[in-house]
C-alpha cells in the first residue's frame, strides 16, 4: 500500500543539502535540496553501503559517495561515475504547505 509522510519543512533541507529521516516503515531515505526542487532516494549506496546523507556531496543533481568518489543522478537515481552501477531507489516527493511529504511502500 502507498503511504505518504511528512519529513521535513523545506527550511530545514537548504538549497545543495541532503538530510536523512526515518520512514515510517523503517528505511532510511535521503532527501536533498537541488535548486529548490526536493527529492528522495534510498540512502546507503548501493555499491559501498556509506551513508550519502552523512558521507555524500551534493554537486548540482549529483551525490557524490565519499566512500569511493562514484556518483548517482538524485533526480531518477541513476549511477553517474564509476564504481556505481546500481541505480538508488527513489521515493515520489511532493511539496504541500511548505512540508516535504515523501511516498513509500507501507
Amino acid at each position: 500500500m502507498i503511504e505518504r509522510v511528512a519529513v521535513f519543512s523545506v527550511d530545514e533541507v537548504p538549497a545543495g543539502e541532503i538530510r536523512a529521516a526515518t520512514l515510517p516503515n523503517g528505511e532510511t531515505i535521503a532527501v536533498y535540496n537541488v535548486d529548490g526542487a526536493f527529492y528522495a532516494t534510498q540512502d546507503r549506496c548501493t555499491h559501498g553501503e556509506a551513508s550519502l546523507s552523512e558521507d555524500g556531496t551534493l554537486c548540482g543533481k549529483f551525490v557524490e559517495c565519499s566512500w569511493h568518489f562514484g556518483t548517482f543522478d538524485v533526480t531518477n537515481g541513476e549511477p553517474g561515475l564509476m564504481p556505481c552501477e546500481i541505480a538508488l531507489k527513489t521515493y515520489p516527493v511532493t511539496i504541500a504547505d511548505g512540508t516535504i511529504y515523501v511516498e513509500y511502500n507501507s
